[in-house]
């Protein structure tokens, strides 16, 4: 991505998180992370979240998901020693559709069907104050609906770098060009 996109999706995710109450330093708000998976369309297949704490026993995060917007299935596998990351989304705006294993197919998804590959179809919808933790090592996906959404994400120490995708062109950590 280059340093101009970025720039763009920061100024993009302000003013959900002004919807959704959260207040951001302007440290916090320099530092928003835009996360493309390397494919090259952030604005259908990505993310943008600030990291509040990431400990090597806890993590605390707020993401923004833009309208359709999807963050791609993975699951959080075993690194260094830990069982792989356990995480509790609450949905802060918007609605959240989790897609997870379980009962559901491809048919009665409530979100288009994502630009990237997807295996899991069991549909849990977050409304604001709502949640749902995910187990390590649970593959799933997640898109906001068509107003967007906030999730706070409250976990176990966090290793992103480390999530197995199931669509072997994503690229998790962001190469930023000038």
């Amino acid at each position: 991505m280059k340093r101009t996109e970025i720039e763009a999706q920061k100024r993009k995710a302000l003013p959900y998180y002004e919807k959704a109450g959260i207040v951001l330093t302007e440290e916090e708000k320099k530092n928003i992370e835009i996360a493309d998976f390397g494919l090259g369309r952030v604005d259908r297949v990505g993310l943008q979240l600030v990291v509040y704490v990431n400990t090597e026993r806890v993590c605390a995060k707020e993401m923004v998901l833009l309208p359709h917007q999807v963050c791609p299935e993975h699951r959080h596998v075993p690194t260094n020693g830990t069982e792989g990351k356990e995480e509790t989304f609450r949905c802060r705006y918007g609605k959240v559709y989790l897609y997870t294993d379980g009962e559901g197919n491809r048919d009665g998804i409530g979100v288009p069907l994502p630009e990237t590959a997807v295996t899991v179809f069991h549909e849990t919808v977050l409304r604001p104050g709502e949640q749902f933790t995910i187990t390590p090592g649970t593959l799933h996906w997640f898109a906001a609906g068509e107003d967007g959404a906030v999730i706070s994400e409250f976990s176990t120490h966090s290793t992103d770098e480390t999530d197995f995708f199931t669509d072997p062109d994503i690229v998790r950590i962001p190469q930023i060009e000038d």
